[in-house]
């Protein structure tokens, strides 16, 4: 059973239901997903069994309040996300995107008919979401997204493309971003909608265990309850992308905690020149190395969790920790592959999977760069994006 590592012994400020969420994870994770990981990822194939298992274990919207949803509170949902993570990030990504930018959209945006209808099936795994904002030339810079809705008697006629989309073709609503008159709004469209399609996308060297789709609205036609009437401008998506940026803070964690588990356990058992390797100077100060990055990001969302338990929390500390604890993990997991020689190469270990699914997690939900520069802006009142 996986440990993990609490070097600062962070343990000992968990609550009971902290402590019971975490637990609830791990569990899942090494009964459900450890088992088949590798055949999942290599067969390019997410396991829609397990939907209604995790949301029976209340891990979509755990953090969110009313029609019967969870509500832990955000140290518990962080650690929720860190576990799922450990296992992989397709499955800390499903969750995300069902949980912190669909279900939150809905909460956040829609009318008391679409919560009542929608969050229910959305938490219990009975119906998935997906978020429809990037576009194939439209990625970093959401407000240039060329998606379009226009009136339609009663209804709407949505046209445009959406790319990179995860749970495209398994979703049965995506929460789809256009402008309408100018101004981006949100929809709701429904599998089997006239107009609407999804395809999914072949040839992913990362988060291959993860449904990615192109979802096409060729005059999609939604009715007038489709519209999110609270959705209005890019204010609107930014809110659903740092509840979405908050729990890949802490999923990252998870990826780097399994690693440096992976790398420590190999480098006690494996013999060099007559000695274990992990008695070598240069691999006790990659150990040394790899615990510090780790628990420095482990203090981080501590504290980050706090901030959003408090109301305090600001967006620009959203993007200091998705920036720096994603970017670590990946550190991380491509020191743990190196350290596994060639065995590491091969998927009988889990270093270079998370290390491969990392590279998407640090470009999706605003790459290094742009997180980069929200935070330049915020630190000099200048704003260098353009």
């Amino acid at each position: 059973m996986f440990k993990g590592i609490d070097y600062y012994d962070i343990e000992s400020e968990l609550s009971p239901q902290a402590r019971a969420v975490r637990d609830r994870a791990r569990a899942f994770v090494e009964g459900n997903v450890m088992p088949h990981i590798g055949e999942y990822y290599r067969n390019g194939t997410f396991p829609l069994d397990l939907v209604p298992v995790m949301g029976g274990l209340g891990m979509f919207g755990a953090n969110l309040a009313g029609y019967g949803l969870p509500a832990i509170d955000n140290l518990a949902y962080g650690l929720l996300m860190r576990e799922l993570e450990r296992g992989d990030s397709a499955f800390r990504s499903f969750a995300s995107v069902q949980g912190a930018l669909v279900m939150y959209g809905i909460l956040a945006f829609g009318s008391e008919e679409q919560q009542r209808r929608w969050l229910p099936l959305l938490a219990n795994g009975r119906a998935i979401g997906c978020f429809g904002l990037t576009e194939p030339d439209h990625g970093s810079d959401p407000a240039g997204m060329t998606t379009t809705a226009v009136r339609d008697g009663d209804g709407y006629r949505l046209t445009g493309t959406k790319m990179w989309i995860t749970n495209g073709t398994v979703a049965d609503v995506a929460l789809v971003w256009a402008k309408l008159e100018g101004q981006i709004r949100g929809f709701l469209v429904e599998r089997g909608t006239p107009g609407f399609s999804a395809h999914e996308i072949i040839g992913k060297l990362s988060l291959r265990a993860s449904v990615t789709a192109t979802l096409v609205m060729e005059e999609a036609q939604v009715p007038q309850e489709g519209l999110l009437p609270g959705a209005l401008g890019l204010k609107s998506v930014l809110q659903c992308l740092n509840q979405a940026r908050y729990g890949i803070a802490w999923g990252a964690l998870g990826a780097a905690m399994a690693c440096f588990e992976e790398a420590l356990s190999y480098v006690e058992k494996r013999q060099a020149f007559g000695r274990p390797v992990a008695a070598c100077q240069l691999t006790q100060a990659k150990l040394a190395d790899m615990v510090t990055e780790i628990t420095k990001g482990q203090l981080l969302a501590l504290q980050l969790a706090r901030l959003k338990d408090s109301g305090r929390l600001r967006p620009e500390q959203v993007c200091l920790a998705k920036r720096a604890n994603v970017r670590m993990a990946l550190e991380v997991a491509r020191t743990a592959r190196a350290m596994l020689g060639a065995r590491g190469i091969t998927d009988a270990c889990q270093s270079m999977r998370h290390m491969c699914n990392l590279e998407s997690v640090d470009t999706y939900e605003g790459t290094y760069e742009v997180h980069t520069l929200a935070l330049g802006r915020d630190l000099t009142g200048i704003d260098a994006f353009t």
